[in-house]
């Protein structure tokens, strides 16, 4: 994979989020790399740089992928409704 044909499509606040993100793309046959600034891995809940860990796969499988994670992701919580008597 060239750095040149990579898109990111997800930003997450700590490796271990990244790499559930990236099972899901496993599981759909989208190959992906993790990319952050935390000491090789040796601080993986902490990222270093303002923009925390990416998830980049290439240009070409973004629009797949961006699927795959939009639905891997939980659904918004709706607030709680009120009881009606």
């Amino acid at each position: 994979m060239s750095d040149a044909d990579l898109v990111i499509v997800g930003s997450f606040p700590n490796r271990i989020e990244a790499e559930i993100a990236q099972g899901a793309l496993r599981a759909a046959e989208i190959e992906s790399v993790i990319s952050a600034d935390d000491a090789g891995g040796q601080y993986a809940s902490v990222a270093f740089t303002g923009s925390g860990v990416r998830l980049m796969v290439r240009r070409d499988d973004r629009a797949r992928a961006e699927d795959v994670l939009g639905q891997a992701s939980p659904p918004p919580e709706e607030p709680p409704r009120a009881v009606e008597e």
